[in-house]
């Protein structure tokens, strides 16, 4: 009979036992892991989502989706720097893979359950909705009193997350016209177009004309983001003045910083801390100017047309270059 395995897995439990308890982290002290419930077709899944919850009054809403083939937990690192910043942050897992095409990205029609997450957000402000409900819950899990859901909303999307934000601000816009208002902008972190459908475009060219800020940090074209096409999108169908930037050695996965696993490292490449900070700087400081209605001079370019083409950055991302309108 072997005894080693025995005999190692009852010395690492006594030395767990003996071990000093880890200080709790930043992350650890404001997520509070839950459920959140989304139908789809006839059923209805209960999907994993972490919330973050900011010292004191939360400032607004920010929702941060993950990309394709991604969870919650890898956009923790941006989830904890947002509810630093006085943010209360909804983190949900959205499925790769169903059967019934409830899935982040377009695998055949999934407009049906992308509808189903604008819908979360149409009855925010119903103590029985679902966002309340999944957050009254986790809150009561961890012995927490829950904020009161804010009025005002940022959606953060990563990859093919970026596209899911854009599809639920549309819809949004068409469906829920009192909702709508209290969206305040979209950041989109090197998005990515699904293979299949027209969601990106459809979103985009629906959006366009409204007051809805929208602006990009793009990483350098590579497999992983499809060779760009997010971003072609944003360039395609916004004309504005100012879309966002692109990091000079950006990688896909800078915006998982440090909540980046080894797949994500091996398929994409490790995150570069310079880029990850300056791509949270940015994130976080539009989606203050997007609640406050204000324009810090560090994020974007200069006002004028002119200087926007010649400008060769922003002052909070010196590296980076400004995206070309097409």
């Amino acid at each position: 009979m072997n005894f080693r395995g025995p005999a190692l897995a009852a010395a690492a439990a006594i030395v767990t036992c003996l071990a000093p308890t880890a200080p709790a982290t930043a992350a650890d002290l404001s997520r509070l892991p839950g459920v959140v419930d989304i139908p789809c077709a006839a059923t209805t899944l209960h999907q994993g989502v972490d919330w973050y919850l900011p010292t004191g009054v939360p400032k607004g809403m920010v929702w941060i989706q993950h990309g394709f083939a991604r969870t919650h937990s890898n956009v923790a690192q941006l989830a904890t720097t947002f509810a630093a910043g006085g943010y209360l942050v909804f983190a949900p897992a959205l499925p790769f893979i169903d059967l019934a095409g409830c899935t982040l990205q377009n695998l055949g029609d999934n407009t049906r359950f992308l509808d189903n997450v604008a819908n979360l957000f149409g009855t925010a402000a119903n103590p029985e909705g679902a966002l309340f409900r999944s957050l009254a819950a986790a809150a009561a899990d961890a012995g927490r009193v829950p904020p009161q859901l804010p009025r005002d909303f940022v959606f953060v999307g990563h990859s093919a997350g970026a596209e899911a934000v854009e599809f639920v601000a549309h819809r949004l816009h068409v469906a829920y016209p009192d909702t709508w208002h209290r969206l305040r902008g979209l950041v989109l972190l090197d998005p990515v177009k699904s293979f299949l459908g027209d969601n990106t475009d459809r979103a985009l060219a629906d959006l366009d004309p409204t007051d809805l800020p929208i602006l990009t940090i793009a990483a350098q074209p590579s497999l992983c983001n499809n060779l760009g096409n997010g971003t072609d999108a944003v360039q395609q169908h916004l004309n504005r003045p100012f879309l966002g930037i692109r990091l000079g050695n950006g990688l896909h996965t800078d915006a998982e910083g440090t909540s980046s696993d080894s797949m994500g490292n091996l398929l994409c490449g490790t995150p570069d801390v310079a880029n990850t900070s300056v791509l949270q700087v940015l994130a976080r400081g539009w989606s203050d100017d997007f609640i406050a209605g204000s324009k810090t001079a560090d994020y974007y370019p200069a006002t004028t047309e002119e200087a926007v083409t010649a400008a060769p950055a922003v002052a909070a991302a010196p590296a980076a270059t400004i995206l070309p309108a097409n």
